[in-house]
């Protein structure tokens, strides 16, 4: 099971590098990122509603509640900030911006979960001392990535002239972008935490996913129809626009949603946070093989620095999931009376055989 979540987080963060590209290219072009909110979370709704149908087919899910929905209202309220937010950015700043501030998350993450308890912090554990190293080693790899550049490995010249158009922002334009990636973060860090604490009482992804997209959807409208000025931009055109609300809908509202509240649930927000670093390595590995980017000392002691921390948490929480399992093993042995426990049947027997000695 382990293996499995790894794997299906690992393969998230290629797809995302993607929908950064999709999206920033998309709103080059005059896409708002108001409507791209509000049509991915549309037609994901139109995805979820099936499979929902399908997947509980045969099965029941639980009794929903009404602390249950205002709970995925909360989740909805910042999934339409973070969404709103990270194009915002995007449009602003740049995919590689973005891929970095993300990185952000696992730091503010873990805070978080200390504070409302759900991620212990024993520093004379082994486990404890690996996450929290590895949390830092993670956030240190992606600020050296993003702020030292250093000599440069290969002298590849790159030769895509969109991506030197989408980095070459005005640095007020980069700045502003950079606030709101990292607003994202912090909200993406928050929106974790309230994901956890629903599938906890909860644990129905789907269905979670489903109410929560639709709720986006209203709230995102209502901003949009205020905010957005241009009528026209409502208006869908078959290009790269129409392909970044596809891979919106398909990927990050539905598919992403749904593996991220599975893993939540199986392994708790730390954890699923702490793969967002990867992204930063996944976008560099693509801007070198395919782009004909430039490798420079600083990308390459970020991402190996990026590579350590992600194994040390790796490390850690296996350590943990050890530790429990045996825990567990040993709190489940039994006492050979259901009523009374070993010692004091023993004691019990004692005081008899004394009793029948003196008699």
């Amino acid at each position: 099971m382990g293996a499995s979540v790894t794997a299906a987080m690992v393969t998230l963060e290629f797809l995302d590098v993607g929908l950064n590209t999709v999206t920033k290219a998309a709103m080059s072009r005059g896409a708002s990122h108001f409507i791209l909110v509000v049509y991915s979370n549309t037609l994901a709704i139109f995805l979820l509603v099936p499979s929902s149908f399908i997947f509980y087919r045969k099965r029941t899910p639980p009794k929903l509640t009404w602390s249950i929905v205002c709970r995925i209202f909360l989740l909805g309220l910042l999934s339409c900030c973070g969404q709103m937010f990270h194009y915002f950015g995007i449009e602003n700043g740049s995919p590689a911006l973005a891929s970095a501030m993300i990185d952000l998350t696992p730091g503010f993450t873990f805070i978080l979960a200390i504070i409302f308890r759900m991620e212990k912090l024993e520093l004379r554990v082994q486990s404890s001392q690996a996450k929290s190293f590895g949390t830092v080693l993670l956030i240190g790899g992606a600020l050296i990535v993003t702020l030292y550049k250093g000599l440069p490995i290969t002298s590849v010249p790159s030769k895509n002239k969109l991506i030197n158009q989408l980095v070459q922002l005005p640095l007020s334009n980069w700045t502003i972008g950079g606030i709101f990636l990292a607003a994202h973060s912090v909200i993406l860090a928050i929106y974790y935490i309230v994901q956890a604490w629903i599938v906890r009482d909860y644990p129905a992804e789907l269905m979670v996913t489903l109410i929560c997209s639709f709720f986006v959807t209203i709230l995102s409208s209502a901003v949009s129809l205020v905010a957005e000025k241009n009528p026209n931009a409502w208006r869908l055109r078959p290009d790269i626009e129409l392909m970044a609300i596809g891979y919106s809908a398909i990927f990050a509202v539905s598919v992403r949603s749904v593996l991220h509240t599975w893993a939540l649930r199986k392994k708790g927000p730390v954890y699923v946070s702490m793969f967002k670093p990867l992204g930063m390595v996944v976008a560099l590995v693509f801007g070198i093989a395919f782009l004909g980017d430039t490798l420079y000392l600083g990308s390459f002691v970020g991402a190996a620095t990026i590579a350590l921390g992600f194994y040390a948490v790796i490390w850690g929480q296996a350590k943990e999931e050890k530790m429990d399992e045996d825990h567990t093993e040993i709190s489940g042995f039994k006492p050979s009376s259901p009523c009374v426990p070993l010692l004091i049947n023993k004691s019990n027997t004692e005081d008899s055989r004394a009793t029948f000695a003196s008699g």
